[in-house]
């Protein structure tokens, strides 16, 4: 039986940690600690409002890349039929069936998450608002283009997105979005999404009849889905050369590693230099951004398999685990579900002792009631996938 990719879980394990946990205690930390470095800690866990990359940034792309990382090891067998089987898209139908209930159950749990769903309000019903959603979009052309084609031609396919992408928000201008304009309210993305959704996008009111969205919600996803694709692939190329790694367990050597931390430092530097002409934005997922985040993701999860996988530094991963192998179900929860009013019953008169850090305090209680659901998953083996 093959090993599993230990990295993969502990760098997804990370990404989540940061997500669900750590963000949301620095942010109540900042809120009584007034002092330099913990401002300084805090832009590390803050989102560009537009222009340039923060390492906060970086949490979306790498939850998509390790999507796309996983997807060779889980449609490799479908894959290997396809090619040697001129009729397997006939044999295959329960597969394209599961690819396409996985992307439902994605955009669903992402209704939730935004709180449109559960919100039992029809003026709160909002189509593509979230990461699960982009995740959902990527995760499914990018396995049909995994399926179906070589990896020479998955690059291929991942630079003609690119290109497009930058073509349309450089030369494509309609009612009065896009020709080069990359400003908040100005580029194409912007005007697609305003003109498509509609009253369905994300924040949007009707008030007077007419179609408001708060001036600060300035997110897109239609044309940006173009990259999403890429940012996925990014990460299926990476799986595929993991997959097909000649590199043996436990044993010091620098081949697909090495290979990573190169094609890293490659990307990161391409996406800032082609970021000169078409700005790093992830707001509206810009080529330039897609190349430096995939960039970023590739060097860790070069460090990550490199000192893991190949150093064999695999032990004290268990906090990790338990927040990688089952993902989704501690993204959805952590978002859907309070246990505040559970940690407030329990510190119920400890406000008067610890003061202002008394909202931290809830804050650790509520990740902890998180991470003991997630605990007890994780001793009996149920890992929840779509």
């Amino acid at each position: 039986m093959k090993k599993r990719l230990e990295s993969l879980d502990a760098l997804r394990g990370f990404d989540l940690l940061c997500l669900v946990a750590i963000s949301d205690l620095v942010e109540e930390l900042a809120e009584v600690i007034d002092k330099p470095w913990m401002s300084a800690v805090m832009e590390c866990f803050t989102h560009k409002t537009w222009e340039g990359f923060s390492p906060w940034d970086l949490v979306m792309p790498l939850f998509m890349f390790m999507a796309g990382v996983a997807i060779p090891y889980s449609l490799g067998k479908y894959r290997e039929k396809q090619f040697k089987t001129q009729n397997s898209k006939f044999k295959n139908s329960g597969l394209y069936w599961r690819l396409g209930k996985r992307v439902l159950l994605l955009w669903l749990f992402g209704m939730m998450v935004q709180g449109n769903l559960l919100a039992l309000d029809p003026q709160r019903i909002y189509l593509f608002t979230n990461t699960l959603q982009a995740i959902a979009v990527g995760y499914l052309f990018s396995a049909l283009i995994y399926l179906h084609t070589s990896w020479k031609t998955q690059i291929g396919i991942a630079v003609g997105l690119l290109l497009t992408f930058w073509a349309a928000m450089e030369w494509i201008t309609i009612g009065g979005y896009g020709g080069g304009d990359y400003t908040p309210h100005g580029n194409l993305a912007e005007g697609i999404d305003m003109m498509v959704l509609g009253r369905f996008r994300d924040t949007a009111q009707v008030i007077d009849g007419e179609v408001v969205v708060k001036a600060s919600y300035t997110y897109t996803w239609i044309l940006s889905s173009l990259n999403f694709v890429v940012t996925v692939l990014t990460g299926v190329l990476a799986g595929e050369a993991l997959k097909n790694s000649k590199f043996k367990i436990n044993k010091f050597k620098i081949g697909t590693a090495g290979l990573f931390i190169g094609v890293g430092i490659v990307m990161v530097a391409l996406g800032w230099t082609w970021g000169m002409v078409h700005p790093v934005i992830k707001h509206i997922w810009t080529g330039s951004m897609v190349l430096v985040s995939s960039g970023y993701c590739f060097l860790l999860m070069g460090l990550f398999y490199w000192w893991i996988d190949c150093r064999g530094h695999n032990k004290h991963l268990t906090l990790l685990k338990i927040y990688g192998m089952n993902s989704i179900t501690a993204y959805v929860v952590s978002h859907v579900i309070s246990f505040k009013s559970v940690s407030r019953s329990l510190f119920f008169g400890l406000e008067q002792y610890v003061g202002e850090y008394y909202d931290f305090l809830i804050q650790l209680s509520n990740i902890a009631i998180l991470f003991l659901i997630l605990y007890i998953l994780y001793r009996n083996k149920i890992f929840l996938r779509v």
